[in-house]
């Protein structure tokens, strides 16, 4: 009786697969060897650029099923090796188990083993030797590409929308690649973020609204389909478009996010400045449903979200008397639970908004109030500076150490002088993981070396306290909420006081910035308050 053969053909990358490096030669090798034993050839199935480490291949799975169906179409699978089936003990015996209940046998024409109790054994070790053998190749590869990616190149996936890949330079027959600005796509990029800050002149769009506008407009993503909301977002939140695009950010296998510190940072052409990116970056977090419920946001009502009860911690919420004739901030506990929940405060709201406003323009903007709350900040920022610059000096000199260390023992290899045993191995590939450590701490270092210290001048101060109180006066209540919450994280209402607390370093970096404030990063770090000292009213 003639067996009915199926072919399996595999190569693991579509570069050899578009160079016919490997499934041409293995189509004649196997169909000779069934013209030798006697088979026929009845299906072939070829997988170029395809990975035998999982199952996810669909000729595989193709020749799987039919290899289960009722009418028996083929009676052996012929490999040119095990490895070309699987590279996974446990996916390996499992789809063996599978081919054999339905009576198709597996068959390789260079590792011929037996059906007995000892074939089984030697098909588990090639297939233990395989997956070793891929394992070992995976590692040295992803080495390969997080050393290019150190080095600023990129590693060959689809640009982000915005960017294309060029040439860089060339290494032997390796072409080495970066990503530079593609320009009507990076048009695109600005408007999404422009749209999300400013809108078309009726206030900020959110990501749904720009999908709509931009659809309404007629632009298209790369692929010619229109825009979505998921599109948008990760638009907005992606850092290359700051120039800071991050290598190995996820696990491959896993798809699980790696922690920061593995990250690798490739700078690339920004597209957006770094104000108008953080700027959405704050914006994002506080439209955030998680972060701030959108009534809050979109609440014409100035302090909402803002406000507090100073008693119980709660939020103020806008309660109205005289037929809303006259509207309060009340407790929301108070209101909703009663006052033996919290007694609470009571204060009618434009009372409260002017109260604020007045003190934040005159207590806090002031230009000699300003110059004292940020004094002791510049002076901490001009130590940090000075720390990130030690520390790298630092590092540049244990990475040149071992560096020297690396490059004598590599001498005394070529020269005879060492013999490559286990114990040397061992310690090349301790100074080797020390020196990588080293180069990748020594540019996180440098990064940090390269922010500027922060510098506020009187001139600068002046500036900003005279854009932000004019702001603060925007008829457009909205407008001047917005502007509000840049500066203060939390009002607290008292029986008999008011206090206000804000960030020491939003306000900084915004009097240092030479963009307008509404673009600035708050953060939650210093916080301000009313206190005896420099934070009386200055003299007139």
């Amino acid at each position: 009786m003639t067996l009915r053969a199926a072919l399996y053909l595999r190569v693991s990358t579509t570069r050899q697969a578009e160079k016919d490096l490997s499934i041409p030669d293995q189509r004649r090798q196997v169909r000779e060897y069934c013209e030798r034993e006697g088979m026929k050839a009845v299906a072939e199935y070829a997988e170029p650029g395809a990975s035998a480490t999982d199952d996810k291949r669909p000729e595989f799975q193709r020749m799987i099923d039919d290899a289960c169906r009722s009418d028996h179409p083929f009676d052996v699978v012929v490999v040119h090796s095990f490895s070309r089936f699987f590279r996974d003990v446990y996916g390996s015996a499992y789809y063996l188990r599978k081919l054999e209940k339905h009576s198709v046998r597996l068959i390789s024409i260079t590792q011929q083993v037996t059906d007995d109790p000892s074939g089984h054994l030697a098909r588990t070790m090639f297939a233990a030797f395989d997956q070793y053998s891929s394992e070992e190749n995976a590692k040295h590869v992803t080495r390969a590409m997080l050393q290019n990616a150190r080095q600023g190149f990129w590693n060959g996936s689809r640009p982000p929308y915005g960017y294309r890949t060029v040439e860089a330079e060339r290494r032997g027959n390796t072409t080495k690649k970066k990503l530079e600005v593609h320009e009507p796509e990076a048009a695109i990029v600005r408007r999404i973020f422009d749209l999300y800050l400013h809108g078309e002149g009726d206030g900020p769009m959110g990501i749904k609204g720009i999908a709509d506008y931009l659809n309404r407009k007629g632009y298209r993503n790369r692929q010619g389909h229109e825009f979505g909301k998921g599109f948008i977002s990760n638009v907005l939140a992606r850092e290359t478009y700051v120039g800071r695009h991050h290598y190995n950010r996820t696990n491959h296998r896993t798809r699980k996010l790696r922690d920061r510190n593995e990250w690798i940072e490739v700078p690339v052409p920004a597209i957006v400045s770094p104000e108008v990116f953080n700027g959405v970056q704050v914006e994002l977090k506080r439209r955030s449903p998680a972060e701030t419920p959108p009534r809050q946001v979109n609440n014409p009502t100035l302090l909402t979200g803002l406000l507090k009860c100073s008693k119980c911690g709660g939020g103020m919420t806008l309660s109205t008397g005289k037929g809303g004739r006259y509207r309060y901030y009340t407790c929301a506990n108070k209101m909703r639970k009663g006052a033996t929940v919290c007694e609470g405060s009571t204060i009618r709201m434009d009372r409260l908004d002017e109260l604020v406003l007045d003190h934040f323009e005159r207590q806090i903007l002031e230009p000699s109030r300003l110059n004292c709350l940020l004094e002791d900040l510049m002076k901490r920022s001009k130590r940090t500076a000075a720390s990130h610059r030690s520390r790298l000096s630092a590092l540049r000199r244990e990475r040149r150490e071992l560096e020297k260390q690396l490059n004598r023992l590599y001498e005394a290899l070529s020269q005879g002088k060492l013999e490559l045993d286990d114990i040397l191995r061992a310690q090349i590939s301790r100074l080797k993981n020390r020196y990588e450590e080293a180069v990748r701490l020594a540019g996180e270092e440098d990064r940090r070396a390269q922010s500027p210290e922060l510098k506020v001048t009187p001139q600068a101060i002046s500036r900003f306290s005279r854009i932000m109180s004019e702001r603060l006066r925007d008829p457009n209540r909205k407008a001047r909420k917005a502007y509000l919450r840049l500066f203060i994280d939390r009002i607290e209402l008292g029986a008999n006081e008011v206090r206000i607390r804000g960030s020491k370093s939003v306000l900084a970096h915004a009097a240092a910035s030479e963009v307008p404030v509404w673009h600035q990063v708050p953060s939650f770090d210093q916080g301000w308050r009313a206190r005896q000292d420099s934070n009386l009213q200055p003299p007139a």
